[in-house]
């Protein structure tokens, strides 16, 4: 479903991702598990084809990136991107969850739904998430944990092969993060799952792979979370 070898982006003068590899098959949740300003976000936007890159091969579902012309007098030369049709593959979850406030929940998933030309079934997709007693609200007046299920349902809503999570659970209450913990579990049992976040418990209680990032690098890849404390400690000093 997924595989990165030898990726390179920079902003500006600064490298963000230094020769990144990783892979992903279906039915795995990867922990991208790392610092702030680790480089996890920057990786996840490439891999939704929103962020071109400069150097390295990308492919998502099997879609390759392709090569794109630089603007030469704004110090770009070649790079790379992911076409726009990888789109339809790749569920988004944003960390920052851009919602539609002002709509009703039905009415947000509905809209969704004819932007993306999905067939799907909105109110099989609301009680998949748990939005059945929300239907009837405005966005606006959502708790936050009832928010990201919003936003995992409009993930969700073409039945990706890959879905990326920009660290979904930041700022839930206990009950909230149990709730969208297990819903994650579940999403990830037929397809490939890419979850972001700089809180090592996140990773124990959902994810079956570890991937350490730090300054642009992978620094550990890893199933085996006895020890994981001490091993992001360690790779990431």
């Amino acid at each position: 479903m997924l595989r990165v070898d030898g990726l390179y982006k920079s902003i500006g003068k600064t490298e963000i991702l230094r020769g990144v590899s990783v892979s992903a098959c279906a039915g795995e949740i990867v922990g991208l598990l790392g610092p702030n300003g680790a480089g996890k976000s920057s990786l996840m936007k490439v891999l939704t084809g929103l962020w071109n890159y400069d150097g390295g091969e990308v492919e998502v579902c099997g879609i390759r990136g392709v090569k794109e012309s630089g603007l030469l007098g704004l110090g770009r030369g070649v790079s790379w991107r992911l076409p726009r049709e990888v789109s339809r593959k790749i569920g988004y979850l944003p960390e920052n969850n851009p919602l539609y406030v002002d709509m009703y929940v039905r009415e947000y998933l509905g809209f969704m739904k004819g932007i993306s030309g999905c067939e799907t079934d909105i109110d099989e997709l609301i009680d998949r998430v748990g939005l059945r007693l929300m239907v009837s609200k405005k966005i606006s007046e959502l708790s936050k944990g009832y928010r990201q299920r919003v936003g995992l349902a409009q993930a969700i809503m073409c039945e990706p092969e890959l879905l990326i999570l920009d660290e979904p659970t930041t700022g839930l209450d206990p009950n909230q993060l149990d709730e969208i913990r297990g819903l994650i579990r579940e999403l990830g049992r037929d397809r490939t799952v890419i979850f972001s976040t700089h809180i090592l418990q996140e990773v124990k209680a959902v994810c079956t792979r570890a991937v350490i990032i730090s300054e642009g690098q992978i620094k550990e890849d890893t199933s085996d979370f006895s020890n994981l404390e001490a091993l992001f400690r360690e790779r990431t000093r």
